[in-house]
């Protein structure tokens, strides 16, 4: 894939958090201690996330132009556009990257294309092509460049690394040299279990897709949900998984089942993890279920 340049625009929206801005003043009585719908945090010089409830986004801005991962929702996407705009005013769109398929993060290009003014074109993994176009969804268009193993955006100042299969089979991972900003997506998270029972995830893959995310440089990394982190992080994710494999196999060793298993399989070391209370036992029966399948 040939490499890509980036530029951006602008856009203003009302009710638009950033942390760029001072917080509004309002008595203390009527303070909300829930967050606002979205907002835009700089992580360093010209790399911004964009939050929008739970989901988070990533857009780069360089000599050239904008480059825009996961434009999230249709709604999402009309609030990604206006930040763009306030963060990059009269800067050009060049790029769209999806981390991977799933709607729920990459939905909406057609809206950030519009807001923006900009027939940008669309990158992703490989493997995104084929079920994208066969579903020919307008609003999660498929892709107009895809990339193998590696593929450059920007003349360099954007790397995408492909690491194998993971949460999915098409996840592209985000490397910005200059910043050693990373930006992953679903399969690794700050100090959270994996989502539900696991049945998205690829294992024994994942613990190598893990391992090569630690090959890349990074110092920082940013995620598709929640806080970001950095290299230890990624250490404590891909220990998780291992002990939640070990315990899991310890316990189908000694003929547990998978109920028995859910039961004794408490995992300890990470009751401080987000969701704990929530996925601990989903996690470990998917695990169960993925030993029990593939030995």
């Amino acid at each position: 894939m040939k490499p890509t340049r980036l530029i951006l625009c602008t856009l203003s929206l009302a009710a638009v958090a950033c942390s760029d801005a001072p917080p509004p003043s309002a008595d203390a009585d009527a303070v909300s201690a829930d967050p606002p719908l979205y907002e835009t945090t700089r992580i360093a010089d010209g790399v911004f996330q964009f939050r929008y409830q739970g989901h988070n986004a990533m857009f780069v801005v360089t000599d050239d132009g904008v480059v825009a991962f996961d434009p999230i929702s249709m709604d999402a996407a009309a609030a990604y556009a206006g930040e763009i705009q306030t963060h990059a005013p009269g800067a050009e769109l060049i790029a769209i990257v999806y981390s991977h398929r799933d709607a729920d993060h990459a939905t909406g290009a057609p809206v950030l294309r519009e807001a923006l003014g900009s027939n940008a074109p669309i990158y992703a993994h490989d493997n995104a092509l084929a079920p994208l176009s066969a579903a020919a969804d307008p609003n999660l268009p498929a892709p107009d460049s895809t990339f193998s193993d590696r593929a450059l955006l920007a003349g360099g100042a954007i790397q995408l690394h492909y690491l194998g299969r993971s949460h999915s089979d098409d996840m592209a991972v985000a490397f910005l040299p200059e910043s050693r900003v990373a930006f992953a997506v679903d399969f690794v998270s700050a100090d959270r279990f994996g989502y539900q029972d696991l049945s998205s995830f690829y294992f024994p893959d994942m613990h190598d897709a893990i391992a090569g995310l630690l090959e890349i440089p990074f110092d920082r990394i940013l995620f598709g949900h929640g806080p970001g982190g950095d290299r230890a992080t990624i250490e404590r994710q891909q220990q998780y998984y291992r002990d939640l494999a070990a315990a899991v196999r310890a316990a189908t060793a000694q003929g547990l089942s998978e109920d028995e298993t859910a039961a004794q399989v408490l995992l300890e070391d990470y009751r401080a993890w987000d969701r704990y209370d929530d996925w601990r036992e989903l996690n470990v029966r998917g695990m169960y279920r993925k030993i029990s399948t593939s030995g």
